[in-house]
């Protein structure tokens, strides 16, 4: 089914060459269906790049999606068009009278700097807060994720030795988790941080479920009981290139960024990376939106249902 988005958006030609079926506004107006509604908090600088990440990845289910993408009103991007975040954003203030299926909220380049010290923490702590009320399930990503756990159980981040940069191998700690049904024994997620978070603090919350781990780099995913949290530490929405792209950029600087982990073949950055998570990375979207979207919210509509043909019948009796 298609995912709805602005005519112009720059992602929809990306998109529409991989065929992926794009629905326009003024094509989606004339469809009697009613859309999942997922706003996407675009922390990430590269915005355009991001957003048609996680737009690939919501279009590859059987529900029409319709996304909104915010911003922090309290931050200027340097690295995105305000052009292109006047047609296609929207701060979050614009948005608090309204309820919606899902919450996106990425990463972002600041993970070195304490959380009171970010210049838009207290605008996405609003946010944050908000979505315990008014939004069905939030997936929050790499940064995303250590904000989330610390705003909402107070787990802290702590600082790694060393950058986590590469590709490494995960398995489940949940067989039955909804949000990982159909992974194998083994799958891949891409990092690439300074940040982590401690097993320990994640253990000692009685609300949070273990769902996925790494040898190598730690805890990936974990999830409140109800799912209405979600926390993911690495990034299953990067494209082949992107670790690629990051490495160049902190090479260009001048940093003493070493070659990304089980990535390039040989470890030769002259060779084109493996892309070894893709599957996965559509398959945990797809059974987010399936089973903690769409089915939470069906299920939620046909109780109210059952709960008004009860009031029916005690009244009419």
């Amino acid at each position: 089914m298609p995912i709805k988005i602005p005519n112009d958006l720059p992602a929809a030609e990306t998109l529409q060459k991989e065929h992926v079926f794009v629905m326009h506004e003024n094509m989606a107006f004339h469809q009697d269906i009613r859309p999942l509604k997922i706003a996407i908090m675009n922390l990430m600088p590269t915005k355009i790049v991001t957003e048609t990440q996680l737009l690939r990845l919501l279009s590859n289910t059987p529900l029409q999606v319709e996304p909104t993408l915010l911003h922090p009103a309290t931050h200027r991007s340097k690295n995105t068009s305000l052009s292109h975040l006047n047609a296609f954003y929207v701060t979050p203030d614009a948005i608090k009278n309204e309820k919606f299926d899902g919450l996106i909220i990425t990463g972002a380049p600041v993970e070195q700097l304490p959380f009171q010290e970010v210049g838009y923490w207290d605008e996405l702590c609003r946010l944050m807060e908000w979505s315990r009320m008014n939004v069905t399930t939030t997936l929050h990503i790499c940064w995303g994720a250590q904000a989330g756990l610390f705003y909402h159980y107070g787990i802290d981040k702590c600082l790694l030795e060393k950058k986590l940069f590469g590709v490494f191998e995960h398995k489940s700690h949940n067989r039955v988790a909804r949000l990982l049904r159909g992974f194998d024994d083994c799958f891949y997620v891409p990092h690439s941080r300074y940040t982590g978070i401690r097993m320990k603090d994640v253990e000692r919350e009685p609300d949070l479920d273990i769902l996925a781990t790494s040898d190598r780099a730690g805890l990936c995913i974990c999830a409140s009981h109800d799912r209405r949290q979600i926390f993911m530490l690495g990034h299953l929405e990067y494209d082949r290139d992107t670790l690629k792209l990051e490495y160049e950029r902190d090479r260009a600087k001048g940093l003493a960024t070493a070659v990304p982990e089980n990535y390039f073949p040989d470890d030769d950055p002259a060779k084109t990376p493996y892309f070894k998570w893709k599957s996965h990375a559509y398959l945990l979207y797809a059974n987010w939106l399936n089973y903690y979207v769409y089915q939470d919210i069906w299920l939620s509509e046909q109780l109210l249902y059952l709960l008004f043909l009860l009031l029916k019948n005690l009244f009419f009796l």
